[in-house]
């Protein structure tokens, strides 16, 4: 009895050192992040985000108050016991008043980025705001997050989109994962190449904005956020997303922190 207790422990032993690595990574659309966010909401955000290994952000604002706003909230995490990094775009390439800037942040200790991350030269002139790529490190696995946020629903994001299915090729020595707001539900056909060479959405008719007003119960509008994986070499677990906006009164409280409710999963990669 003892010598099969000992095999089933070397099995066990044996099955772990096959274990799975996995990532904590999170997509916020913070509205207008920059000068119109408090103190408090920014140590509200970092009380959201603190459990996360990565976080991508868009609609950092352009001006200097953007960059101070990723700052401080990089301030606040780190005075919840963890060390955080970060880096920010420069301005995307579109037209001004549509210009913005994306961030990363991430835990240090848990996760390594590699080299400098980069707006996407290759569709300045189809996408208004060229996603930001950065490639990061976890135990032996390298993934390169896209961050992306389309253009409105009004303006037809698919037109920008469509150009996500030649990445792959621009990129082949790197594992995509296509992150953010695309003001467009996975649903539609523009995602189809992609999904066709192994690329599958996080989440499925998951509404990711708020509405103005809550009713019935429901607070969330559209299918607009999401992560897109190669599912061929990366497994999921745990997709959510945070209704953050139940911790205050009334909506519109909560839409002063942002019109988005973050989504996030775990990412695993078989050693």
């Amino acid at each position: 009895m003892f010598y099969k207790q000992k095999i089933t422990t070397f099995l066990f032993l044996l099955l772990c050192s096959f274990s799975f690595s996995q990532v904590k990574i999170c997509s916020w659309n913070i509205e207008n992040l920059g000068v119109s966010k408090t103190e408090e909401d920014i140590a509200y955000m970092a009380h959201v985000l603190k459990e996360f290994d990565v976080v991508a952000i868009q609609e950092v604002v352009v001006s200097g108050a953007g960059a101070k706003a990723v700052a401080s909230l990089v301030d606040q995490l780190n005075r919840k016991g963890a060390k955080w990094d970060y880096v920010i775009s420069d301005p995307t390439s579109g037209s001004a008043y549509k210009a913005e800037r994306y961030a990363f942040l991430w835990q240090p200790k848990h996760i390594k980025k590699i080299g400098e991350a980069w707006l996407d030269p290759n569709y300045i002139e189809e996408i208004e705001r060229e996603p930001y790529l950065a490639t990061f490190k976890y135990k032996e696995k390298e993934f390169t997050l896209v961050n992306f946020h389309a253009k409105t629903k009004k303006m037809q994001p698919e037109t920008e989109i469509k150009y996500f299915k030649f990445f792959p090729t621009l990129y082949p020595d790197k594992d995509l994962i296509f992150i953010g707001d695309f003001n467009c539900p996975q649903s539609h056909t523009v995602f189809f190449p992609l999904k066709k060479m192994g690329y599958q959405s996080v989440f499925q008719n998951q509404k990711t904005s708020l509405k103005r007003a809550c009713k019935n119960g429901k607070c969330l509008a559209s299918e607009f956020d999401n992560i897109f994986y190669n599912a061929k070499k990366i497994k999921i677990s745990n997709p959510r997303v945070i209704h953050f906006y139940k911790d205050f009164e009334t909506l519109h409280e909560a839409r002063n922190i942002s019109d988005h409710v973050p989504i996030a999963v775990e990412l695993s990669w078989e050693l």
